[in-house]
């Protein structure tokens, strides 16, 4: 199995993937960090559930309309098979209400369209990440499997026969003839397979309908990534997960093997401008919400927590799932993630620019506790930004001082400056200004290294680090600067490829993130037929669903890392919006 083999499959609450083959290889029902019930992604011994021909020729896939409703069609020599795959959403819900209920809803249905077709059908259900083996009980109306902390009911008519701890079938379909199957996590909503995918195609073609097309030839590719960052939100509180999976490898076969099924802090300000230009301004109003919530009170001793759980939970202590051999043999499979007590001092200026960003969508004046919180992130930028700290790309190694951690933070300022009428906080406008001149001044004078003639990752480092490409971005210098651009060609020469860009040197993959963001640094810097490359060259890493991973391969050109990855496909949206703005002759920012 390839990472780009896979497809998602969401409800806006939890996710499930599916290969190829027709076999759904992850799925954790309810939330996107619970437990898997198949886990086969990262072991063929923790469940799966495939539904697929014998001998298929030819497989093609899509995604119906504008949501992740999947048809995987199947040709053979004698007949054509399309597998429709939903989880599906709640009755009823439509724009931006569309979401499942906790007692999540796996809908699948073979149709045949040309001639006949054998198909074959294991279930093996797995909870608890495969540690879990149900016994199986025949219903009235299907099957009962019991095991595990989430009672399992599949409702079908094919018939199954039980082989020990899983169910199989075998069934020959004719033109025009279908079979259905309802996996229920919890009590049936009693709707058929039918009407489930119906009423979910509708609901999200109503939240399409409320995102205009980006114009030009990238608003597919926006819409498509708009879609992905939608059923990578969690439904009750609006946040959006980095991606739906946990240890899928940033190098095959070595433990650079980590969980992002969480929210981090980092990626806010990406994710808002992301969703506003793909015209979801709701969406990144409830994250600053629930940001406000999951943050609670500012302590002078305590760090910033960096990401937290789809409700606000903060302990996302890490530990190792020992009886998982992992994604084609890279463990170790964790289940965690040790980041969420690091201290990194960019995510100061991503929430205070979200909040920026989002202005004239929030209350005026800003009161309760989300002023206390943006005067507080704006207060602890102004005393740590000396600090060292772990970064955004959130090193295990040292603290350092990172130079993108000294932009965010005069990008906390900053917004802090501009917002201060709103925020009622005149006073401290003079402090948090000095505070910003100071930083830009360090950033500006001591991040330049003279022998490399070029912004460094680290003060005082000769190593070149793509997250400077932020600084045109965020505005903390001009794209057309002399010095910046003398960085992004150096960037582009010592971390680019065909493939990609990496963030250091000698990473062996390139992180798909950074390149749109080199492409954005070009049409910044005027240079609008080599961003239009570099954003067509970064977009290629997208599968035919036009899924993206965190990383590609600089050897193989093969995806790597979680999938699919939150922070790619706002890479695409903005860089998609930046392009079109500067093909317009408008100033992007």
């Amino acid at each position: 199995m390839r990472i780009d083999d896979l497809a998602l499959l969401s409800d806006c609450r939890t996710a499930a993937l599916s290969d190829r083959r027709g076999t759904i290889c992850w799925f954790s029902p309810g939330r996107f960090d619970r437990p898997s019930i198949f886990g086969a992604l990262l072991d063929d011994e923790a469940g799966h559930w495939t539904i697929g021909p014998r001998g298929a020729t030819a497989v093609q896939r899509r995604y119906v309309d504008d949501g992740p409703v999947l048809e995987t069609t199947f040709r053979t020599d004698a007949g054509e098979v399309t597998l429709t795959d939903a989880l599906v959403l709640a009755e009823g819900t439509r724009g931006h209400e569309i979401g499942g209920t906790e007692e999540t809803h796996l809908v699948r249905r073979a149709r045949c369209l040309r001639g006949e077709m054998e198909v074959e059908v294991d279930l093996a259900a797995r909870p608890e990440y495969g540690l879990t083996r149900p016994h199986l009980s025949e219903t009235g109306d299907g099957w009962e499997l019991i095991g595990g902390p989430v009672p399992l009911r599949l409702v079908t008519s094919v018939p199954h026969r039980s082989e020990g701890d899983r169910l199989r079938a075998s069934i020959t379909l004719r033109a025009g003839e279908s079979a259905e199957w309802v996996l229920a996590a919890g009590t049936p909503d009693g709707r058929s397979a039918e009407a489930a995918l119906r009423d979910t195609g509708d609901g999200w073609r109503s939240w399409a309908a409320n995102h205009p097309r980006l114009p030009g030839p990238r608003g597919d590719a926006v819409r498509r990534s708009a879609m992905v960052l939608q059923a990578l939100t969690y439904a009750p509180s609006g946040v959006v997960v980095a991606a739906p999976t946990t240890s899928l490898p940033e190098r095959i076969g070595q433990e650079w093997n980590w969980d992002y099924r969480f929210a981090w802090l980092r990626d806010l300000s990406f994710v808002a401008r992301a969703l506003w230009v793909a015209s979801c301004p709701d969406e990144p109003v409830r994250y600053l919400d629930w940001i406000t919530r999951a943050v609670g009170r500012l302590e002078d001793r305590d760090n910033v927590q960096i990401m937290f759980g789809v409700e606000g939970e903060r302990d996302l202590s890490e530990h190792t799932l020992e009886h998982l051999a992992g994604f084609r043999g890279s463990r170790p499979v964790r289940i965690g993630n040790d980041a969420w007590s690091q201290r990194q001092l960019d995510v100061l200026g991503e929430v205070l620019d979200s909040a920026h960003l989002m202005r004239e969508y929030l209350d005026d004046p800003v009161t309760g506790p989300m002023r206390e919180l943006l005067i507080g992130l704006a207060n602890r930028a102004a005393s740590d930004w000396r600090d060292p700290d772990f970064g955004m790309w959130e090193a295990r190694d040292k603290a350092r001082h990172y130079l993108s951690s000294k932009v965010m933070c005069w990008v906390a300022l900053d917004r802090a400056v501009r917002l201060a009428p709103r925020l009622g906080a005149s006073e401290r406008v003079d402090e948090w200004a000095r505070g910003r001149d100071a930083v830009r001044t360090t950033v500006l004078e001591d991040g330049w290294n003279h022998d490399v003639q070029a912004f460094t990752g680290a003060i005082g480092s000769d190593e070149l680090d793509a997250s400077v490409l932020l600084m045109p971005l965020v505005g903390i210098v001009d794209g057309k600067d002399e010095r910046m651009r003398a960085t992004v060609q150096r960037i582009e020469e010592r971390l680019g490829s065909d493939r990609g860009v990496q963030r250091w040197a000698d990473e062996g993959s390139a992180f798909v993130l950074c390149g749109f963001w080199l492409a954005d640094c070009l049409a910044l810097g005027g240079q609008a037929e080599r961003a239009e490359e570099r954003f067509s060259a970064t977009a290629s890493a997208a599968n035919d669903l036009g899924l993206m991973a965190e990383e590609v391969s600089l050897d193989s050109g093969e995806p790597l890392g979680n999938f699919p990855q939150a922070l790619s496909h706002v890479g695409l949206i903005n860089a998609a919006w930046r392009l079109t703005e500067a093909s317009k002759g408008s100033d992007p920012e």
